[in-house]
């Protein structure tokens, strides 16, 4: 066809210009037998050359010629470009079978490397000059260096194929589509069918991995994932465990940054959506992900004096349970996430992203280890606040203090407190309050002296009512705990083997210890590197509803800043926060396109006696309204776990949805001794509607307080709403 067109081309001017001179031939013979005379003899016109007849003729001869001609040479030319063509097809269709016949012997080599060589061998077709030649088909002799060759264009565009692939679009424009077709479809159909033992073919073909098949051979690399379930007795990842491989993937589909809780629920919720998803965890933790709330709780509170190696302890309920979430039998080796079949989620330990960059999607590790991802969640929780005195004072009161936050910080500080006669905690807030009364319960064993200083008047003084707070301030006494209030530290020395910690007032205070618990920072590390916009209010990277910070990442936990429809932009640093907000940004980045609008609630226990629950805007600057009641030996934070069998109450709570309470009836008791605070509710108000609740000894109730919050409405006796609560049923 294309030879017959080459030739219309050129003939169709010879044409119109033969046509256009008979045209002007015709019209000049009219015109001279126009003028001829009336007198002359008709005869005279039939003979003799005068005239234009002749020359007519002589033109119509030669279009005629020229027409019939070039249609029969575009024929034949026709007919025989379809011969070629078809003799090129059969040649082509011949090859596979020909591969096939000669390659039985070479057959031993695993199913993977043949639909390798089937897939270069497709793309390699393609790529010779629109007339290819018979020997740009690899020889059958000769099947392994095109499969070489192909490795690494297909090991560099595995890590971008669900973006681009250049490789496979590029092979199929330069070549005619018959042609590039027909070898396509023959090879992989042929090679793919006999081998029953090899992996599913979908994995293979839609997360291509031949670098590792090429290098190493898939029978042996399988067996090491299957291996670090019965080994490892403690969850710990030590160096020879193949969880803390130093081989890094290439390309993750889904990268959470920050080995917490937030990162942990956001990987179960990947998976629960998507079960053949591929997840990978970086932590700059040695450890696999765990629960921070026992850190400060009840592992203080154990009887085993191997809790800290073992990290297992009972709960209030006294059930006993480890504080990691899952055994390392849960994950796989990150060096075989790329490669596995079903996906899974896999732990990168003592790695810190230090760089992101969001248009190229990949990171960078501290060791330079890049990374690719096709959609990122950042929780990289918070660091430590410490104070500006300490960090002034030198190294030897800094080997003396203690940031209380990891594993590593829990096992220091519980050697210290076995070796040392004095410990002073730093702070009034959930952290200081709950390490005091934990040290405080071992002071009365060991004769440690524990110190609690903080600038408030009394123990959570920026989160209780004062009466709350003065009261709680005394149970932490009886505790065994020293307390020095509205105590406003001025400089920290070291003398004769003693810290002097200076107070503003003139008091000086000398321990041994020191434990700094006066709050949190957002880790935003990378904010800069990645172009994400940090809250100058709360801090925290600022996220939409979605818990969406770009187009392909999400942040959660401690390190969010997110809105919310009913109290406005917040940040929060809590466990079940950290479980919601994980869930859901988990939830999101699988497609679910879902807001946050939950309310997330927070407790803390000050021993197995005298515990809390709160949610919402919990701040003692608001006016209060407190309705208590007289508690019985069921209104403790050890019945309420030995009713719900969990020690992490937001593990139930958060499942719970928020129905219509059953209304006490029960008349509302006097309460004949106004300091006897065993129980209650206490609300907190904003324009006079209820912005946050407290429940003091009141457990398993927090979709009530949800509900109310989520409401918005005001109340003019809140003695009735306290009802909803069920304070006064014995």
């Amino acid at each position: 066809m294309l030879k017959c067109r080459t030739v219309w081309k050129k003939l169709a001017p010879l044409a119109r210009a033969s046509s256009t001179v008979c045209r002007q031939n015709v019209r000049r013979a009219g015109l001279n037998n126009g003028r001829i005379p009336t007198c002359v003899p008709a005869a005279h016109m039939s003979t003799g050359p005068a005239g234009g007849g002749g020359d007519n003729l002589k033109y119509a001869l030669l279009v005629g010629a020229t027409c019939i001609g070039g249609l029969t040479y575009g024929i034949l030319t026709l007919k025989g470009d379809q011969k070629r063509y078809q003799e090129r097809i059969d040649e082509i269709e011949s090859r596979p079978y020909k591969a096939l016949t000669k390659e039985p012997a070479t057959q031993v080599q695993p199913e993977a490397s043949a639909v390798e060589a089937t897939e270069t061998e497709a793309v390699l077709e393609p790529e010779p000059e629109p007339e290819p030649e018979p020997e740009v088909a690899p020889s059958p002799e000769e099947p392994s260096p095109p499969a070489e060759a192909a490795a690494p264009d297909a090991e560099a565009a595995a890590p971008s194929e669900t973006t681009e692939p250049p490789p496979a679009d590029e092979a199929v424009v330069e070549a005619p589509p018959e042609e590039a077709a027909t070898p396509a479809a023959v090879p992989v159909v042929e090679e793919a069918e006999p081998s029953p033992p090899s992996e599913p073919s979908p994995s293979e073909l839609t997360e291509p991995d031949p670098g590792p098949v090429v290098e190493s051979e898939p029978a042996a690399a399988e067996p090491p994932a299957a291996e670090p379930p019965q080994p490892q007795p403690e969850v710990a990842v030590s160096a020879d465990s193949p969880l803390a491989s130093g081989k890094v993937p290439q390309h993750a589909p889904y990268l959470l940054i920050g080995g917490g809780t937030a990162s942990f629920a956001a990987a179960r919720s990947i998976r629960a959506r998507d079960p053949g998803a591929k997840v990978l965890i970086v932590t700059d933790e040695p450890d696999l992900p765990y629960m921070r709330p026992p850190l400060s709780k009840e592992l203080w509170f154990a009887d085993d004096p191997s809790v800290p190696e073992t990290l297992r302890f009972k709960q209030w309920n006294g059930k006993e349970r480890s504080i990691y979430f899952q055994p390392p039998s849960f994950y796989i080796n990150p060096e075989n996430l790329e490669s596995a079949e079903n996906g899974g989620v896999a732990v990168l330990t003592s790695k810190k992203v230090v760089y992101m960059d969001v248009r190229g999607n990949k990171v960078k590790l501290d060791d330079n280890t890049e990374i690719s991802y096709d959609k990122c969640l950042i929780a990289t929780g918070g660091i430590p606040r410490n104070l500006q005195v300490i960090d002034r004072a030198g190294e030897e009161v800094k080997q003396r203090t203690t940031l209380f936050r990891k594993i590593e910080d829990f096992k220091a500080l519980d050697k210290v407190s076995r070796n040392v006669n004095s410990i002073t905690i730093v702070g009034g807030g959930f952290l200081g309050s709950e390490l005091a009364c934990a040290l405080g319960r071992r002071a009365t064993e060991t004769g440690l002296e524990v110190i609690q200083m903080y600038p408030e008047k009394g123990n959570m003084g920026k989160v209780l009512p004062e009466y709350l707070s003065n009261w709680t301030t005394e149970k932490v006494k009886r505790e065994g705990v020293k307390v020095i209030s509205e105590a406003l530290v001025k400089s920290v020395s070291y003398k004769d083997d003693k810290l002097e910690i200076q107070l503003k007032d003139g008091r000086l205070v000398k321990t041994d210890h020191i434990v700094a618990a006066v709050g949190l920072e957002p880790n935003v590390d990378l904010a800069k590197s990645a172009g994400l916009e940090v809250d100058s209010d709360f801090g925290g990277y600022r996220v939409n509803a979605e818990l969406q910070a770009r187009s392909n990442i999400w942040v959660a936990g401690d390190a969010a800043c997110f809105y919310d429809i009913r109290l406005g932009r917040r940040r929060v640093e809590h466990h079940d926060h950290a479980v919601v907000s994980g869930r859901l940004a988990g939830e999101n980045m699988t497609g679910a396109n879902k807001p946050y609008w939950h309310q997330s609630m927070f407790w803390s226990d000050l021993g197995p006696d005298v515990g809390y629950e709160a949610i919402g805007i919990v701040d003692s600057s608001l006016p209060t309204v407190g309705v208590f009641a007289k508690a019985t030996a069921k209104d403790t934070p050890k019945a309420a776990t030995e009713k719900s069998g969990t020690g992490i109450r937001s593990e139930s709570e958060t499942e719970d949805t928020a129905t219509s309470p059953v209304v006490s009836v029960t008349p509302t008791p006097i309460v004949q001794h106004r300091d006897e605070y065993g129980k209650g509710v206490i609300f907190y108000l904003r324009d006079k509607v209820v912005v946050g609740i407290i429940l003091w000894n009141v457990f398993n109730r927090m979709p009530i307080a949800r509900k109310i919050i989520k409401d918005g409405e005001e109340h003019a006796d809140l003695n009735e709403v306290a009802k909803l609560f069920n304070i006064h049923e014995d």
